[in-house]
């Protein structure tokens, strides 16, 4: 639904970049480097591939053999002409053990994906259309992070309720500032949409930790910054929607 282009900077750039500097850096066909990534890219001898933006997963280069598809074992590098029932694709032919890091992350976006359903429907049953459109828009970004790490492409800014990174972040420890509230400390008492918006929270965090687990390189850094930072905001976004449902907030929205 985005018509702007994706625009790329030399933080993204940095966020992506191994230190190894025949590591190629894939970005999606029609973005834009800000000038500062140009000159980042031109300092680094950094290789950009451009992807196609649909299909692009279909059309990796899958080596054949006989004009049939041979998939290839990520961990040992083999070769091998059936996909063996333990393993399971990370992308195009390229196999991992089920257990692999990254397809427990990808479970984990799944799982919250469902989480977010079901409040969705809560709320649609509830009438509560302010905190359902909150929650579309958290879902769209949980599916842009699935996205992103399944196709092994640089997470897109992009704005989350309306905001950038650092005006959730604001608004998220500013509780009192933005909803007029102290810090809520979470209670049986509170409505039950509140306590689910609560759990969401703690399970958005669960899967921050295997987003961290997934992506730590042997040296202890991470490969994949956006992807984790991108999960803090979700976290963030969560607590301010608890936040702003226990401040009336959505009540206040729903009368106008």
């Amino acid at each position: 639904s985005n018509m702007k282009a994706e625009l790329i900077t030399d933080s993204d750039l940095r966020a992506r970049w191994s230190y190894r500097a025949d590591d190629p850096i894939t970005i999606s066909a029609d973005a834009v480097l800000t000038p500062c990534a140009q000159e980042f890219v031109r300092d680094h001898h950094i290789e950009i591939i451009r992807r196609p933006k649909y299909g692009a997963m279909s059309r990796s280069k899958i080596p054949m053999q006989n004009g049939k598809p041979v998939f290839v074992n990520l961990e040992t590098g083999r070769e091998c002409a059936e996909k063996p029932e333990e393993m399971t694709h990370l992308r195009g032919n390229l196999l991992v053990s089920k257990t692999h890091p990254r397809i427990a992350f990808r479970g984990q976006l799944d799982s919250l994906l469902a989480e977010i359903l079901l409040l969705q429907s809560r709320a649609h049953q509830d009438g509560e259309t302010a905190l359902l459109a909150d929650l579309e828009d958290l879902a769209g970004f949980t599916r842009r992070i699935l996205g992103a790490e399944v196709k092994d492409e640089l997470l897109a800014e992009g704005q989350v309720l309306g905001m950038d990174a650092a005006q959730i972040r604001h608004a998220s420890h500013n509780i009192k500032g933005t909803l007029g509230i102290e810090h809520p400390i979470p209670d049986y008492r509170m409505p039950l949409i509140c306590l689910e918006l609560n759990r969401l929270r703690t399970r958005v965090r669960e899967a921050e930790l295997y987003a961290a687990h997934a992506f730590e390189a042997e040296d202890g850094s991470c490969t994949r910054v956006d992807l984790v930072q991108a999960m803090n905001r979700l976290s963030s976004c969560v607590y301010l929607l608890f936040c702003r449902k226990l401040a009336g907030y959505y009540d206040r929205r729903h009368a106008t």
